[in-house]
């Protein structure tokens, strides 16, 4: 791999990473407003725990993307090599 391909590689990792953090801040910052608007207005039913899982989960999905099976991740190449290992 010569230094523009590295370079390459790691310019995309780090927008990967930007984008997550992108997202997991406009995550808290939004689900933070959805509870004190929860709370202000209907604090008989906390109907806030719904946007909040279901966009943790997209939130987890992202972050599983970015930092668990990316390209070049740890993870991602221990499962390569068991493949490889696997049909020798």
């Amino acid at each position: 791999m010569d230094d523009q391909e590295a370079y390459q590689k790691a310019k995309r990792r780090v927008e990967a990473k930007i984008g997550f953090y992108t997202h997991a801040g406009v995550y808290v910052a939004v689900n933070l407003l959805l509870v004190a608007i929860n709370l202000l207005t209907s604090s008989h039913y906390l109907w806030f725990k719904w946007p909040l899982l279901g966009w943790g989960i997209g939130l987890l999905c992202h972050g599983l993307g970015v930092f668990g099976f990316s390209e070049g991740s740890a993870t991602k190449e221990r499962m390569i090599r068991r493949e490889m290992e696997k049909h020798k």
